[in-house]
C-alpha cells in the first residue's frame, strides 16, 4: 500500500510551494503530521471542481492543507466551513489559508464538531460538499449529521477508511480505530441514502453520494 501511494505521487503530484509551506508550519507548531497525502489532496480539488460545489464543510481542520485542497476545487466562487476541536490548530489554519489566498473564503468553528453541527442543523444551513478527517470514533455521527445538513446529490468524502490497510490485512499492524473503521465501511456501503465507493489512494477515502 505505501509502495503504491508512493508510486501514484510520485506521478501524479505536482509540487505546490502553498501546500509544503502548510507541512512546514504544522512541523514548527509541534502538530502531528496527519494530513492528506498529496494525491489525496489532488483528489480533494478535482471532487469539488468536477461536482461544481460551491458550499463546503470539513470536519477537522489541522493546519489548513485539506481546506486549501478543497477551496483550489472550487476557487474564488466558493465557501468553506471547517470544524476545528482545537482553537489554536484553527488559527494556524486560518492563517494558512489567508495565505493561500482563501482567506475570505472560510470560516472555523471551533470547540466539539457534534456540537458545531448542531447549531448548523439549527441554522438551517446546507452544504453540496463535506469532507471528514477528524476523530475516528466519532465518524458514524459525523456521517449521519452530514446527510442531514447536504442537499440531494451532495458528496461526502470521508477520510483514513483503511486504517493503515487493517481493515482487510490481518497480517497489517492494527490501528487504534481499526476496528472502528470495519464497522463504519459497512455501514457507509449499505446505508440507503448513500451511493458510495472506497478509492484506495492515501489511507482510503470512501467517496459518497446523498440521494434524498
Amino acid at each position: 500500500m505505501k509502495q503504491i501511494n508512493m508510486y501514484i505521487d510520485s506521478l501524479f503530484h505536482n509540487q505546490d510551494p502553498i501546500l509544503e509551506e502548510v507541512l512546514s508550519s504544522i512541523q514548527e507548531n509541534g502538530m502531528r503530521n496527519i494530513s492528506v497525502s498529496p494525491a489525496s489532496g489532488k483528489l480533494l480539488t478535482m471532487l469539488v471542481a468536477i461536482s461544481g460545489a460551491k458550499n463546503v464543510l470539513e470536519i477537522g481542520a489541522l493546519g489548513g492543507y485539506s481546506g486549501i485542497c478543497l477551496a483550489k476545487g472550487f476557487g474564488g466562487e466558493g465557501k468553506l466551513t471547517s470544524l476545528e476541536l482545537e482553537e489554536r490548530y484553527a488559527k494556524l489554519a486560518y492563517s494558512n489559508l489567508a495565505k493561500a489566498g482563501f482567506g475570505d473564503q472560510v470560516t472555523y468553528l471551533t470547540g466539539p464538531a457534534l456540537q458545531s453541527l448542531e447549531k448548523l442543523i439549527e441554522d438551517h444551513m446546507c452544504y453540496d460538499f463535506f469532507f471528514i478527517d477528524a476523530d475516528k470514533e466519532n465518524y458514524e455521527n459525523y456521517l449521519e449529521y452530514c446527510i442531514t445538513l447536504a442537499e440531494s446529490g451532495a458528496l461526502i468524502v470521508m477520510d483514513n477508511v483503511l486504517a493503515g490497510g487493517s481493515v482487510a490485512d490481518e497480517d497489517a499492524p492494527p490501528k487504534r480505530h481499526t476496528e472502528f473503521m470495519k464497522k463504519f465501511n459497512k455501514t457507509v456501503a449499505k446505508h440507503p441514502q448513500l451511493e458510495s465507493i472506497l478509492i484506495p489512494i492515501g489511507d482510503g477515502m470512501t467517496v459518497a453520494k446523498v440521494k434524498k
